[in-house]
């Protein structure tokens, strides 16, 4: 017997949703949320708050979040080698930013549930042949098949379990030693030719060095050795949402246990769908994509709609303008929300406003692009006297050639060599470390003009 959720959380099913697969048999939809509804949650209330409390220490501009991962997760890359890349690049990131501009940095992978992409057409059409287009391995495959781009139900449950087992990774690696600070040497063994590369071991020699005077003094701390590590996805799949949603049994709220931290895209943040209508009703901290087309009517909705009660590390705002427009898009939506007055952590996404097709076809980005909209990101929120908390980073652990520009340039003629992702591009190992440094020495200018 399920427990009796709020009718007020029920009533998204009353309210248009966009980007929701069609599945040729309802029957087994309902049979399949049936079974998740059964299943344990996958995050736990606990940590949901410890993340919003951690939000809301960015927010005051006390830490910096760093959220990143691979634009969509695959099921065949959900392996333990892949996984601890991810890890592995986020967590060098996190220690770069740390140690070179002295601020605590919070861990969001943009994984375990990051399975569902939403697309701008229903169908895909090659050679007279119309199929489904692929949404994503949480609701359908990539091959152009018939069977294969059906949307299929069962699919959310294999989400489900590939979405635990990457979390037991996680725990297992950032618990058991893989976080260690004594081992920052070890996270870069197998690359040493890039500049970013060599920058990071002279970093971790001396973090090694006030490892060992910390050691010497007395003041070592189980803290150094391993890492909280928070997940987060796209709230796309209404269904699966809808039953990854549990009362709490501490405090009678409720909480989505699929993900601490969701957030709504820029495709389904109408403040009358079902999309913010079902995360209004959460605990969870959640955030809210904006594009160039927001206005400002939309900001004051949103913030009456998602945090009427002004609580901190409740909203984020993950803007998304593009490295041409963040200058002139951001500061209306900054001066909207300080008349406002309830508080909102600020994310930058240089990702998707800098997305471009190359003359070979290859869908890409450039990384002067993504380091231009972090820098406007930065500039715009210090002249407004607002923090500027975090980043959101489309990214990977593996040797991938999909976005151009990086010491070790990546060209046109090189997009396909190593071109692996079936949605967008993201940036390489090498790529995330050089875009941390120079993160660092933003952050850095930012605490000396502060």
């Amino acid at each position: 017997m399920f427990e009796q959720r709020p009718a007020e959380f029920e009533n998204w099913r009353d309210l248009p949703a966009s980007h929701q697969p069609q599945y040729p048999f309802a029957e087994q939809l309902t049979q399949v949320t049936r079974d998740l509804r059964s299943y344990p949650p996958l995050v736990f209330a606990g940590e949901v708050d410890q993340l919003q409390h951690l939000i809301a220490q960015a927010a005051q501009g006390k830490a910096f979040i760093l959220q990143g991962g691979d634009c969509a997760e695959t099921f065949a890359e959900s392996n333990a080698e892949r996984i601890r890349a991810k890890i592995r690049t986020i967590l060098q990131m996190a220690v770069v930013l740390t140690y070179s501009a002295s601020v605590p940095v919070v861990k969001l992978g943009r994984i375990a549930g990051q399975y569902a992409k939403p697309r701008s057409q229903q169908y895909e059409e090659r050679d007279g042949v119309r199929l489904h287009s692929y949404f994503g391995d949480a609701v359908n495959g990539f091959d152009f098949t018939r069977e294969s781009r059906t949307p299929n139900p069962q699919r959310l449950i294999d989400a489900y379990h590939r979405s635990a087992t990457t979390l037991n990774l996680i725990r297992a690696f950032t618990a058991g030693g893989f976080a260690d600070l004594t081992k920052v040497h070890e996270w870069n063994k197998g690359f040493s030719s890039n500049p970013a590369y060599k920058r990071y071991n002279q970093l971790a020699h001396e973090i090694d060095k006030a490892m060992r005077f910390m050691n010497a003094a007395g003041a070592d701390s189980e803290s150094l050795r391993t890492a909280d590590f928070f997940s987060s996805h796209e709230a796309l799949l209404l269904e699966y949402e809808d039953a990854m949603t549990r009362i709490d049994s501490r405090n009678g709220k409720l909480y989505n246990t699929g993900a601490h931290f969701l957030w709504i895209g820029e495709r389904t943040r109408d403040v009358n769908g079902a999309h913010v209508h079902m995360l209004s009703q959460i605990e969870n901290p959640i955030g809210v994509k904006l594009g160039p087309s927001v206005s400002t009517a939309e900001i004051q909705a949103l913030l009456e709609k998602l945090n009427p009660s002004g609580k901190f590390g409740r909203l984020t705002f993950i803007t998304r303008m593009g490295a041409k427009q963040i200058v002139e898009k951001l500061p209306p939506l900054i001066q909207a929300v300080k008349a406002d007055g309830r508080p909102v952590t600020w994310i930058c996404d240089p990702m998707h406003g800098n997305t471009i097709s190359a003359s070979n076809g290859y869908k890409t980005r450039k990384m002067s692009d993504v380091l231009a909209e972090i820098k406007g990101f930065f500039e715009v929120h210090r002249e407004y006297g607002t923090h500027a908390s975090g980043v959101h980073i489309e990214l990977t652990g593996a040797d991938v050639t999909e976005v151009l520009g990086g010491v070790e340039e990546v060209v046109e003629d090189t997009l396909g060599k190593r071109y692996e992702t079936l949605v967008d591009p993201r940036l390489n190992h090498q790529q995330s470390l050089e875009i941390a440094f120079l993160m660092s020495e933003i952050l850095t200018d930012k605490s000396e003009n502060s």
